[in-house]
């Protein structure tokens, strides 16, 4: 019996069974659960099967839904490939998030930008962390983003893209005056007793402090308490001046008038980065964009795990060895 089944009912199947949540699923369409519900129930209809198993506590997927899950998946792929090969995409500025003018992402960008004739426009947006980026690419409200791809909920995941572009040394911002401040380096064993900011309470950075609380765990250190989002570099300063943080960073920070920035050693823990984008996306810039990644880090050995005595979460290793 040949189907001719609408896209949309397979994008509200495959959002279900990456959630297993109806209401997480319909969050992340931005459509009432009450629609995502008659949407499965007419998929069903039309395929003549069941695909979800219902109970008060949780939802699975059935066998005849496990089977249809990668074709599922193929046929949106192509789809979303073909709407972006003629929606113009290539004639539109993209839309590139780098968080900061400063440190990796906005390396990579100012590379692309020197890689693409004039014609091709590259903005820039800066937003505080990839959680809160991954559902303007998936609205198609941005384009490309950069953070901790391993951070993002799988479901999430399974509508992006990415490319691993560097494994950066994490350091601390200290006051001058602090004691570990004199210390070229900071032995992460001597931050035990220490509470760090590491963006607690700011929902578009959880990725980051997720990173924090695994390194945090057992080491004596404690997460500064939660606090609302902080908007720009300017803001960020006048809160942590005025509060007296320390900040858990990367080696590539702003500068703070008053503080100090020191590598962490002994081990080096590492936050990984990699560039996001909307799976299906075809523009100019983003391959000049991939292409930036590839000659930056080739040159300076951006994904080179350090000889000895480094730490990363395994699954955050696994996701930056997928190249």
């Amino acid at each position: 019996m040949p189907y001719d089944i609408e896209p949309r009912l397979l994008r509200a199947f495959v959002a279900v069974a990456e959630e297993l949540h109806f209401t997480r699923a319909a969050q992340r369409l931005y459509v009432a659960q009450q629609a995502l519900s008659r949407d499965i129930r007419r998929l069903e209809r039309e395929l003549g099967a069941g695909l979800f198993v219902r109970t008060t506590r949780q939802v699975g997927l059935t066998v005849e839904g496990e089977r249809l899950l990668p074709y599922a998946r193929r046929v949106l792929s192509a789809q979303d490939e073909l709407a972006a090969a003629f929606r113009g995409d290539a004639e539109r500025p993209l839309l590139v998030d780098v968080g900061v003018p400063i440190g990796t992402a906005y390396r990579v960008l100012e590379e692309a930008r020197a890689r693409v004739p004039e014609s091709c426009e590259l903005v820039a947006r800066f937003h505080s962390g990839l959680t809160g980026a991954a559902g303007e690419l998936a609205a198609g409200r941005l384009d490309v983003s950069f953070g901790r791809f391993a951070g993002l909920p799988p479901g999430v995941r399974a509508g992006l893209a990415h490319q691993p572009v560097r494994l950066e040394a994490m350091a601390v911002l200290l006051r001058e005056d602090h004691p570990l401040a004199a210390r070229p380096a900071v032995p992460l064993a001597e931050l035990a007793g220490e509470t760090l900011y590491a963006g607690a309470g700011n929902a578009g950075t959880a990725e980051w402090t997720d990173l924090a609380a695994r390194l945090f765990e057992g080491r004596g250190i404690k997460m500064a308490a939660p606090f609302p989002e902080i908007e720009g570099s300017e803001e960020f300063i006048r809160v942590v001046r005025k509060r007296g943080w320390s900040v858990l960073a990367s080696v590539e920070f702003i500068e703070v008038p008053g503080m100090v920035l020191r590598p962490v050693v002994d081990p080096v823990p590492l936050s990984p980065v990699s560039m996001v984008w909307r799976r299906g996306l075809r523009h100019p810039g983003l391959e000049a964009l991939r292409a930036a990644v590839r000659k930056l880090g080739g040159r300076s050995g951006w994904l080179a795990f350090p000889g000895e005595g480094w730490w990363l979460p395994e699954e955050d290793a696994a996701v930056m060895e997928q190249r």
